[in-house]
């Protein structure tokens, strides 16, 4: 019994903790000012979640220009200004279909919102809503995120 439990501890759980996180992209769409300013969450498909716009980063597009295309896919975001530096990071764990975890590190880009789409590639996939940076925090599950939401 100790033998397998050593194998998996040595084949499965450390590799997965000692991994170093893949990197994605992410925008942080947001909108208005002061008291007025909100956030606009987005479901996760799989489980139904709030997450912000999230993606990897892309082929002849900066790290910026590729948060602002997952954002315009996930949600219809036609975006006014994206921030052409990270805002702050987070780190998840991403399951794939297989079950396999993969460690992941988001490097947050802020967005600032001109108009949403009524029809958007991922449109009937996802829920938007908007939401005060303070309760966008309380929605979400990540503590990285909580803490970049709060900052707000």
């Amino acid at each position: 019994m100790q033998k397998t439990v050593r194998k998996a501890w040595n084949e499965y759980v450390q590799p997965l903790l000692y991994r170093p996180p893949q990197v994605q992209v992410a925008a942080l769409p947001v909108r208005g000012k002061g008291k007025d300013k909100e956030v606009l969450l987005i479901t996760s498909r799989g489980t139904g979640r709030w997450i912000i716009p999230k993606g990897w980063p892309m082929a002849g597009k900066s790290d910026a220009e590729a948060a602002a295309q997952e954002a315009w896919e996930e949600a219809g975001i036609k975006p006014q200004k994206v921030s052409p530096k990270p805002i702050g990071s987070y780190r998840y764990a991403k399951t794939g279909s297989q079950g396999i975890v993969t460690p992941i590190e988001a490097h947050v880009f802020l967005l600032k919102v001109d108009s949403l789409a009524k029809t958007y590639p991922e449109l009937g996939q996802r829920k938007r809503k908007w939401f005060p940076p303070e309760e966008a925090a309380e929605r979400v599950d990540e503590m990285g995120l909580k803490d970049l939401l709060r900052r707000l």
